[in-house]
């Protein structure tokens, strides 16, 4: 039996950067897929993660400086792939990387990578993925042992074996990321990537040369120390999945297990840093 969710519209005015708030704050409180378009956000939470409470500690929807209406109904998760096809269109990462459906025709980039979310998160679209393309495109990965922390799609482990990274390991808590990682990584024929349903009590006696981390920063403040842990001499750690003004303390709990900063990348006041063990 398919799970119910329940799916939220969000009419947001000004659109930004009230809807990058809106998205990072029912993050917090269990909604785990979004879906942009042209008047806002639509945002999907299981049913049995749902309460008529659930929008109680959404700050922005109680700022002056922004107009937010909704409505809400039940679906079920197999109409994801209707509402995906209609919203979601094909991105390009600097001319180098392509993310797009298996209906969308290819640019023929250097390198191409196909996605159907379903009700994961993570098509490019964001800008936290968006980033950690960038950072990834500018690393040395042959060779090199990864994790994708939070994966979502899969997409990110999946760049990661194009560009050469093995072996891989995918980790997502949530059950239908790890299922939909599983077919988006035979979807694109990779034989590098392992996926794994999880959290960070998967990693122990674990160590990598690179570990991404796309999440929420109370995650990564609470994992910090597992993810160092895990991470050879060297070691590269991505991290996204907060704002600018987030970097001080993230930077404070990473200076604590001897990693340096060397890279910050900003898109609409959503960050991703590169640091260096």
């Amino acid at each position: 039996m398919d799970n119910i969710y329940i799916e939220y519209n969000f009419t947001v005015q000004p659109k930004e950067p009230a809807t990058e708030i809106l998205i990072a704050e029912l993050g917090n409180v269990g909604f785990e897929s979004f879906v942009e378009n042209e008047e806002g956000v639509t945002a999907y939470i299981q049913k049995n993660e749902w309460s008529e409470a659930v929008l109680d500690d959404i700050f922005v929807l109680n700022s002056p400086e922004f107009t937010i209406e909704f409505t809400l109904k039940e679906v079920e998760q197999t109409n994801w792939n209707a509402e995906w096809e209609k919203n979601f269109s094909p991105i390009q990462v600097d001319n180098i990387v392509s993310v797009r459906a298996p209906f969308h025709e290819n640019p023929n980039l250097p390198y191409d990578i196909v996605i159907e979310p379903k009700m994961s998160f993570g098509t490019g679209h964001h800008e936290t993925t968006h980033m950690m393309l960038q950072h990834l495109i500018d690393l040395d990965l042959e060779g090199k042992k990864t994790l994708d922390m939070g994966c979502g799609t899969g997409i990110l482990a999946i760049f990661a074996e194009m560009k050469g990274a093995q072996p891989i390991d995918a980790i997502d808590i949530d059950n239908w990321c790890y299922i939909n990682s599983l077919e988006n990584v035979q979807r694109n024929k990779c034989n590098q990537i392992s996926v794994y349903e999880g959290d960070a009590a998967l990693l122990s006696e674990k160590k990598y040369d690179v570990i991404i981390a796309n999440i929420n920063r109370n995650i990564l403040l609470h994992d910090m120390q597992t993810y160092t842990n895990c991470l050879n001499n060297n070691g590269v750690l991505l991290l996204s999945g907060f704002y600018k003004e987030d970097i001080p303390i993230i930077d404070e709990e990473v200076s604590k297990y001897n990693l340096t900063q060397h890279k910050v990348i900003e898109r609409n006041n959503w960050v991703a840093v590169k640091y260096v063990k």
